[in-house]
C-alpha cells in the first residue's frame, strides 16, 4: 500500500479507487504505524483521521480477509463514514452497512453475516453482543472513533474486551483529536482499549503544516441588560435562601449562589450521609440541594442563553411538578413567589437578547460584508439552538442541527432529517448551521468562515473539535460570546487554560509515544501473571476456593448425583458439584476445551439467560455474556428482568430502588411480583446491595413486613446479594440448576390479561391528572368510586393521604375544563 514515488498525487491500492485519495505523507505514515499493531492515531481534527482508518482497513482485507467493524458515538458520523467508505472502496455498497437503533435487530443478525464492512454506534453493538446475535470471531479491523469516550462504563470497553478474546486475527486502531487531558487519561484509554501504540501528528509537523491554516480565535464582551440582571438576582435570592437552611444543617459553607460544582458534590455527599445514618435533616437537605441545583440551571440559561430558554425550561419545571410522583423540590420551586415573579418577568421580557443580536450583526458582516459562504454556531442548549434558529431564520438561510433524543419541548431530528440538512449545508443550500453538540465529534461538514461559540465551552476536547471545522482548507474565524460577569467568563478562561493544557500534552505525547508504549506494553503484560496457567482466574473476585475432592464430597455427593436433586434434601457439597467450572471452578475440570478457547455464543452446553434489554444500565448482562457457560439473549419483558426458566423469572432490585418501590412510583414492587407470580410459577425477587434498613426515613418492621408480604402474600422468593457481581453469579447458578439439574427450557411469558374492575378503576383515576397508582388508589378508597372522585371539591381532594395542592388543582382542571380537541 505504501507509495514512495513523490510525483503521484493519489494512492494506489487493489481495494481503492483510482486517483480519490489525496497523497499525504503524514496519512500513509500513521497508517503504516497503525497496520502492524493495536495503536492509538492522534491527529488534529479535519486532517483526516478517517482516512488513516480506512487505508488500515484496505489493507487488512486485502491481505487477511475478514470483516471491518468501524464504531463512532453518533448517528450522523455512523452514516458519514459509512457514505467515505463506499466512495472510496472498491466494494460494492451493499457490503458496507450501517448499524443504528434504527435498524431492527433481526435485522441487523441477518446483515452481518453478508457484510464486509460494518459501521454502527457502539450501543448498537454492546447490544448484539450481548444479546448473542453476532459474533467478533472473523472481525479483522475494528476502528474507535473519538476513542477518547473510552472511559468509565462506556460501551467502548466492553466491546474492547469481547474482541481481544473472541477474535481469531485482531486489529484495533483508536483515532481522536483529543485523547484526553493527561497523560493518566491517555493511558487509561489505551488500557481500555488494549492499544499497544500510540502515534501523534500536531499542526507544526512538517508533513501536516502544509495542509493547515490559522485560526483566529476571538472572543465578544456581552453586557446583559438591567431586566436580565433582574430575573438573575431574584432566582439567586431564592438559592441564598436555600443555601441558608444547607448551612444550618452544617452542609453549606457559604450562602452565596454562584457556589462551585465542586463544593455543590460535597455538600451532596455530606447529606448522603446523614440519609445512611438514618437521619432525617438528610432528606430535607437532599429536597433543598435539588431546589439549588433546579435554580442554579434557570440562572445559567438567563445569564448565558437568553430567556426563550429559560421561558421554556420553566414551562418544563411547571409540568413536572403537576406531574405524578412530583417531588417536594419541584412543588415547592414553582410555588415560591420570587420564583413566580422571575417566571412573570421572563414572560413579559420583549427585547432581543444581547446574544442574539451581536449573533445577527456577525453573520451579517461574515456572510455579507466579507462574502463569506457558510457559518456554523454551536450552543449547549437545543431551546437556544430552536429559539435561535427561527430568529436568524428572519435574516438568512439558517436551519437547525440537533440530536434524536426527545424531550417535552422539542422533537429532535431523525437521522433521516440529520442526514439531509448535513447534505444540504455541503451542498450550499443554505449558509448557517445552527448546532448542538451533536456536530461537535468528526462530522465532516465543509469548511466554513466561521464559527461562532454561543457560549465558552468548559471542555477543552469539545473546544478544540469545534474550532477544528473552520480552517481546514483557508484561514477561518472563531469567535466566542461572553457574557460580562456570569459563569460564561468562568467557563471561558477554564477551557483556555486546559487547551492550552492539552495542546501541550499532546507535543509532549508525540515525545513520549515510544515510553508510553512501553508502558502500555508492561501494565498489559502484568493483568496475564494473574491468569493460572489452567485458564482465567476465578471470576467473582473472591479468594481461591478448594475444588470439592473425592475426600471432601464423600458419599453425599454420590448419592444425589443420580437423581438430579428431586425429591432428595441436597448438601452443600451437591451445589458446588453443579456449578464445577462455571463459578470459580477450574474450567479444565468441566469441558474438554481449553479456557483460551472461547465457545461459540449459543453453544448448546451454555444455559439460557434472557435479560430485558432495559436492564443494560447494569453490567450484569454484559458480565453473564463473558461467560463461556452462559448464553444471554436480550428482549423487552412484560415482567421481570431475568427469565432463568419457564417458572423463575426474576426481579432485580437494588435496595434504593426496592425501598423506593414501597412508598411511591407508578409501580410499587407488589405490582410487579404480582404480576410475575400471574405468569410464572417461581417469581423471585433480588435485593442488591446493603443499608437495606437505612435507606429512607422508614421504620424498618416496614421493610420486614413488606419483605414478609412478598414471600407469605405473592409466594415469591427474596434473595440477597451483595454486588451486581454477586447477582450475576447467582443468576447463573439458578439458570443452571433450571435448565441442567431440572431439565427445564427457558421460556419467556407475560402475554397481557384483561384488567380486573379495579385494576381499570386504578387506571381510569391515575390518567386523570397524570397521577399515579398509588395516589389512585388511595383517592378510590376515600371516595369509594370513580365518580365521587369525579365529583370531589379540592378541599375534599386535599383531605386525601398523598395528594397536594398541586395534585388537587390539576385533578379539578381536568374535570372541569371544556373539551379543546
Amino acid at each position: 500500500m505504501a507509495v514512495t514515488d513523490d510525483e503521484i498525487p493519489s494512492i494506489d491500492h487493489p481495494l481503492l479507487e483510482p486517483d480519490f485519495l489525496e497523497r499525504r505523507l503524514y496519512q500513509l505514515q500513521l497508517a503504516g504505524t497503525a497496520a502492524d499493531d493495536h495503536t492509538l492515531v492522534c491527529l488534529p481534527t479535519g486532517l483526516g483521521k478517517t482516512t488513516v482508518s480506512l487505508l488500515v482497513t484496505a489493507r487488512r482485507l486485502d491481505e487477511v480477509g475478514g470483516t471491518s467493524l468501524m464504531l463512532a458515538p453518533t448517528k450522523p458520523l455512523v452514516s458519514q463514514h459509512a457514505e467515505f467508505y463506499r466512495e472510496a472502496l472498491k466494494i460494492p455498497d451493499e457490503e458496507i452497512v450501517v448499524f443504528t437503533g434504527d435498524v431492527s435487530p433481526d435485522d441487523r443478525e441477518a446483515l452481518w453475516n453478508e457484510a464486509t464492512i460494518v459501521m454502527a454506534t457502539p450501543q448498537v453493538i454492546e447490544n448484539d453482543l450481548v444479546g448473542s446475535r453476532i459474533s467478533l470471531a472473523d472481525v479483522t479491523h475494528l476502528t474507535f472513533d473519538e476513542c477518547h469516550r473510552a472511559t468509565g462504563d462506556y460501551a467502548y470497553n466492553y466491546i474492547a474486551e469481547r474482541y481481544h478474546e473472541d477474535a481469531r486475527s485482531p486489529l484495533v486502531t483508536g483515532m481522536s483529536a483529543s485523547p484526553g487531558g493527561d497523560e493518566e487519561a491517555i493511558l487509561e484509554v489505551c488500557e481500555n482499549l488494549g492499544l499497544h501504540e500510540v502515534t501523534v501528528m500536531t499542526r507544526e509537523d512538517a508533513d501536516v503544516e502544509e495542509f493547515t491554516h490559522d485560526t483566529d480565535v476571538e472572543w465578544e464582551r456581552i453586557e446583559l441588560p438591567d431586566e436580565v440582571l433582574e430575573i438573575r438576582d431574584a432566582l439567586n435570592e431564592v438559592i441564598t435562601d436555600r443555601l441558608e437552611k444547607l448551612k444550618e444543617l452544617g452542609v453549606a459553607r457559604s450562602t452565596q449562589p454562584d457556589q462551585s460544582q465542586k463544593d455543590l458534590n460535597r455538600m451532596r455527599a455530606e447529606l448522603q450521609k446523614l440519609i445512611n445514618n438514618d437521619q432525617s435533616e438528610g432528606y430535607k437537605g437532599m429536597s433543598a440541594h435539588a431546589e439549588v441545583m433546579k435554580l442554579r440551571q434557570a440562572v445559567t440559561l438567563v445569564e448565558t442563553q437568553s430567556v426563550e430558554a429559560l421561558r421554556r425550561y420553566f414551562e418544563r419545571q411547571r409540568n413536572q411538578a403537576r406531574s405524578s410522583g412530583a417531588s417536594k423540590a419541584s412543588q415547592r420551586l414553582v410555588s415560591d413567589p420570587r420564583v413566580r415573579e422571575a417566571m412573570r418577568r421572563a414572560e413579559k421580557f420583549d427585547q432581543l437578547h444581547p446574544k442574539y443580536r451581536k449573533t445577527r450583526m456577525l453573520l451579517a458582516e461574515t456572510l455579507g460584508l466579507d462574502g463569506g459562504e457558510r457559518v456554523i454556531v454551536f450552543t449547549e442548549s437545543r431551546d437556544t439552538a430552536e429559539a435561535l434558529t427561527e430568529f436568524l431564520g428572519e435574516s438568512f438561510d439558517a436551519r437547525r442541527f440537533v440530536g434524536q433524543g426527545d424531550r417535552e419541548g422539542s422533537d429532535g431530528m431523525t437521522q433521516t432529517e440529520q442526514q439531509s440538512a448535513l447534505e444540504a449545508f455541503r451542498a450550499g443550500e443554505f449558509e448557517v448551521l445552527v448546532s448542538t453538540s451533536v456536530a461537535e465529534e468528526g462530522l465532516d461538514v465543509p469548511d466554513v468562515d466561521l464559527v461562532l461559540f454561543y457560549e465558552p465551552v468548559p471542555t477543552a476536547i469539545r473546544s478544540i473539535q469545534r474550532k477544528g471545522r473552520t480552517g481546514r482548507q483557508s484561514e477561518g474565524r472563531v469567535v466566542v460570546l461572553m457574557a460580562e460577569d456570569t459563569r460564561d467568563e468562568a467557563y471561558f478562561w477554564i477551557s483556555r487554560r486546559r487547551e492550552k493544557e492539552m495542546e501541550s500534552e499532546l507535543r509532549q505525547l508525540k515525545g513520549l509515544a515510544a515510553e508510553l508504549a512501553e508502558e502500555l506494553d508492561d501494565s498489559q503484560q502484568s493483568l496475564a501473571d494473574f491468569e493460572s496457567a489452567d485458564g482465567p482466574s476465578d471470576d467473582s473476585g473472591s479468594q481461591e476456593r478448594e475444588e470439592p475432592s473425592a475426600e471432601t464430597g464423600g458419599d453425599k455427593s454420590d448419592s444425589s448425583s443420580g437423581s438430579g436433586g428431586v425429591g432428595e434434601q441436597p448438601g452443600l457439597a451437591d451445589f458446588a458439584a453443579e456449578t464445577d467450572g462455571k463459578s470459580g471452578g477450574d474450567p479444565s475440570t468441566s469441558t474438554g476445551e481449553s479456557a483460551s478457547d472461547p465457545v461459540p455464543s449459543g453453544d448448546c452446553d451454555a444455559v439460557e439467560i434472557v435479560a430485558d434489554q432495559r436492564e443494560m444500565d447494569a453490567n450484569i448482562a454484559r458480565d453473564l455474556s463473558k461467560r463461556d457457560d452462559v448464553s444471554v439473549r436480550l428482549e423487552t419483558l412484560s415482567v421481570g428482568d431475568y427469565v432463568c426458566s419457564d417458572r423463575v423469572v426474576v426481579e432485580r432490585k437494588s435496595t434504593a430502588d426496592f425501598v423506593d418501590s414501597l412508598v411511591g412510583g407508578d409501580r410499587s414492587i407488589f405490582e410487579q411480583v404480582g404480576a410475575m407470580a400471574r405468569h410464572y410459577a417461581r417469581p423471585v425477587v433480588v435485593v442488591e446491595g446493603g443499608r437495606l434498613y437505612e435507606q429512607r426515613d422508614i421504620h424498618p418492621n416496614a421493610i420486614r413486613g413488606a419483605l414478609s408480604s412478598l414471600a407469605v402474600d405473592f409466594g415469591a422468593s427474596v434473595l440477597h446479594t451483595e454486588s451486581e457481581r454477586d447477582t450475576t453469579e447467582l443468576l447463573a447458578v439458578i439458570a443452571g440448576r433450571e435448565q441442567e439439574v431440572a431439565d427445564r427450557e427457558v421460556s419467556v411469558h407475560g402475554e397481557k390479561q384483561d384488567k380486573t374492575l379495579g385494576e381499570q378503576q386504578e387506571y381510569v383515576v391515575s390518567s386523570i391528572a397524570e397521577i399515579g397508582p398509588v395516589t389512585a388508589r388511595a383517592l378510590l378508597s376515600t371516595f369509594g368510586t370513580v365518580e365521587a372522585v369525579m365529583t370531589a371539591t379540592e378541599d375534599e381532594l386535599l383531605d386525601v393521604d398523598g395528594v397536594g395542592p398541586v395534585t388537587a388543582e390539576r385533578i379539578r382542571e381536568v374535570v372541569e375544563s371544556e373539551y379543546t380537541g
